[in-house]
This record gives structure tokens, C-alpha cells and sequence, in this order.
């Protein structure tokens, strides 16, 4: 089978050795009110064990959400789902299963992606946005051909992306807030 790496170049044999393929274990959270829908690239180790999404403590999305909203941080699982749906927002990841090793992104590869058309059939969501590079290229190779409802990429709350400042990442991401979508009546 072809290898979907994104960075074929680096793929060490150590990391084709331990690649394992794994399967979300997150369901979307999607309300039917939604109108924006965010998704990640795959959930981090933490987010997995956390079955919830951007479980990493050090990971920025809940703090740049919370400030973009000017809501208080949503601590626990079901704080933040409950943020997510009082906000009108759908999560989940572009990947539905892969072959990665440990949380990197730049090891993920035979990509087999979610399918999203059912979250837009019920909901609201006109727009589609990614957390990250990775996000976005495996975004428009797998799933935009599908939907044909383009994404606007965001930068990475991810520690990894250590060069984006918070204050940064939240003025980035205020698009998320921009005016509601028209209503049709």
C-alpha cells in the first residue's frame, strides 16, 4: 500500500517500525444549530486517552476559544462541550483512522478520512475551518473533493507551533467569530 506520509523524506525506519494504525475514538461534537465547523488533523495521545478533543494541557485551542468568545476556559469534558454547542460549533478531525506514531503529525500516513457530509446535512455550518498545516492539506486531498465546501486554515494551537504566541494564535482565530450567517427564513 502507498504511503500517504506527509513528510516522506524524513519517515525514519524507526517510525514505519512503530507506526500503528489507529482509529478515532472521538465522535464529532456537532449541535443543529452549528453554523462553523472546526477540525483538527487526528487527536494527540492525551486527547485520546481524554476521549475528548485537545486534551493536551499545554495544547492552546481551549484558552484561544475562550478569548475569541470572551468566555470563561471550560476546564472539564463536558464544559467544553457544552462551549462548543452554546457557540454554534461543531468539532471533529479530518482523519477517521491512520498509521501514526505517538501525537506526530508529520508521521501520519494511509490516511482513511471522516466523512463530514453528514454533519452538514444536519446543521447549519456554511464554514469549515482547520487547526493547523497538516489539517488543511490532508483537508483539501481527502475531503474537499468529496464536500466541495472549501476550508480557511488557522495556525496550530498545538505546543509544537511554539512560534505562534498566544496573543498571536487569538487574533487568528477571531475570524471563528466573525458575523453570524444570515438566517433564511
Amino acid at each position: 500500500m502507498k504511503s500517504d506520509s506527509l513528510n516522506p523524506a524524513k519517515e525514519t525506519q524507526e517510525a514505519k517500525i512503530s507506526a500503528v494504525r489507529i482509529v478515532h475514538p472521538i465522535p464529532p461534537v456537532c449541535g443543529p444549530d452549528a453554523r462553523i465547523l472546526i477540525l483538527g488533523s487526528f487527536p494527540s495521545v492525551k486527547s485520546r486517552e481524554a476521549c475528548f478533543f485537545y486534551g493536551h494541557p499545554r495544547n492552546r485551542f481551549w484558552q484561544v476559544l475562550a478569548a475569541v468568545f470572551d468566555d470563561r476556559f471550560p476546564e472539564t469534558v463536558p464544559q467544553r462541550r457544552d462551549f462548543l454547542l452554546r457557540h454554534r460549533i461543531a468539532a471533529w478531525d479530518v482523519i477517521a483512522s491512520c498509521e501514526i506514531v505517538g501525537s506526530s503529525d508529520a508521521s501520519i500516513r494511509n490516511v482513511i478520512p471522516n466523512d463530514i457530509r453528514p454533519l452538514l446535512r444536519t446543521s447549519l455550518i456554511q464554514e469549515i475551518y482547520v487547526n493547523g498545516k497538516t489539517a488543511g492539506i490532508l483537508y483539501k486531498k481527502h475531503i474537499l473533493p468529496v464536500c466541495g465546501l472549501p476550508c480557511r486554515v488557522l495556525p496550530s494551537t498545538s505546543p509544537a507551533n511554539a512560534a505562534w504566541h498566544l496573543d498571536y494564535l487569538i487574533e487568528a482565530w477571531r475570524v471563528i467569530a466573525g458575523p453570524e450567517p444570515s438566517q433564511a427564513l
